[in-house]
C-alpha cells in the first residue's frame, strides 16, 4: 500500500507541471471572455481591443489541451502500475483536458452573449466557425510547430512564413482540417451540456427565489 501510494505521488509530480501551466494558459482566455464580453459597459477603448487581441492569442490554448492525450498514452509506458494508471494519471489527464476544452466553450459562449448584445446574434455561428479555424491553426502551430502564443509578438515574421509554408503543404492542411472537425463536433457537444447546466442552475435559483 505503501509503495503504491509512493508510486501515484511520483505519477502526480512527473506531471502536475505541464498540466498547471497548460491550464493556466487555457484559463487567461476564459478570464478576458468575461471582462470583454459580460462587462455591462458599451466602450470599446484602446484596453478593450488590447485584451482582444490578447484573447484571440491565447484562445487557442484551451483547446489544445486536447492533444495533451499524447501525454496521458506516453505516461501508461512509463512501467507505472495498473492502479496507478486507471486512479491517478487517467483522472488526472482527462479532468484537465476537459477543464481546457470547458473554458474554451465558455469563453465562445460568452462571446455570442456579447454578439447578440450588440444585435448580431445572426453572427454567432459564423464567429464561432471562424474561431474553430483559427484555433486548428493555432493548435497545430503549437503541438507540430512548437510556437507560443507570445511568438506573435515577440516572432511574428516567423509565426507568418510558418503559417503559410503549411497552408501551402497538404499535409499540415489535413492535420488543421481534421482539428477543425474535431473542435467544432466537440464544441457543438460540451456547448449543449454545458447550456443545459447553466439553464438548470438558473431555474434552480428562479425556484428557490420565487419561494
Amino acid at each position: 500500500m505503501r509503495y503504491l501510494f509512493a508510486e501515484a505521488m511520483k505519477a502526480l509530480n512527473i506531471h502536475s507541471g505541464w498540466i498547471v501551466w497548460n491550464l493556466f494558459l487555457a484559463f487567461i482566455p476564459l478570464a478576458l471572455s468575461f471582462w470583454l464580453f459580460r462587462s455591462k459597459s458599451q466602450l470599446r477603448s484602446v484596453l478593450w481591443w488590447l485584451g482582444f487581441l490578447v484573447f484571440a492569442a491565447f484562445l487557442p490554448n484551451a483547446p489544445y489541451l486536447l492533444t495533451d492525450i499524447i501525454h496521458l498514452i506516453n505516461a501508461t509506458r512509463e512501467g507505472f502500475s495498473v492502479w496507478v494508471i486507471t486512479l491517478v494519471l487517467i483522472p488526472q489527464h482527462l479532468l484537465a483536458i476537459l477543464a481546457g476544452f470547458e473554458a474554451y466553450v465558455i469563453s465562445l459562449i460568452n462571446l455570442g452573449h456579447y454578439l447578440r448584445r450588440q444585435g448580431a446574434g445572426q453572427m454567432v455561428l459564423t464567429a464561432e466557425l471562424i474561431t474553430h479555424a483559427l484555433s486548428a491553426v493555432g493548435v497545430y502551430l503549437g503541438r507540430f510547430r512548437r510556437f507560443n502564443s507570445w511568438d506573435l509578438i515577440t516572432k511574428p515574421e516567423d509565426v507568418v512564413m510558418k503559417v503559410l509554408d503549411d497552408l501551402t503543404a497538404k499535409r499540415p492542411v489535413l492535420v488543421i482540417a481534421v482539428t477543425f472537425v474535431i473542435l467544432t463536433v466537440f464544441y457543438w457537444l460540451i456547448k449543449q451540456v454545458t447550456l443545459a447546466i447553466i439553464l438548470r442552475v438558473r431555474q434552480r435559483n428562479s425556484d428557490h427565489t420565487s419561494s
